[in-house]
């Protein structure tokens, strides 16, 4: 009897990551991942391309050590 009430106590909240694929509804579900990149709580590490939910690979690019704009003297 009491029990229903404990349980929904001890339970934290957790947030849900987004759908992998955008239903293309026009009212948007509230995991809808085109939602989440627009009110900026998709998470980190995610994006959305193509209507689909993509995770980003963060690379340091190395920057090749060139002079930009040189030309050969003649």
């Amino acid at each position: 009897m009491g029990s229903k009430s404990a349980a929904k106590k001890g339970k934290a909240k957790v947030a849900k990551l987004p759908k992998k694929k955008c239903c293309v509804s026009t009212t948007r579900c509230k995991r809808c991942p085109i939602r989440m990149l627009k009110e900026g709580t998709l998470p980190s590490g995610y994006t959305v391309k193509k209507r689909r939910l993509v995770k980003v690979e963060v690379t340091t690019g190395s920057k090749k050590s060139g002079k930009k704009g040189a030309t050969k003297a003649a």
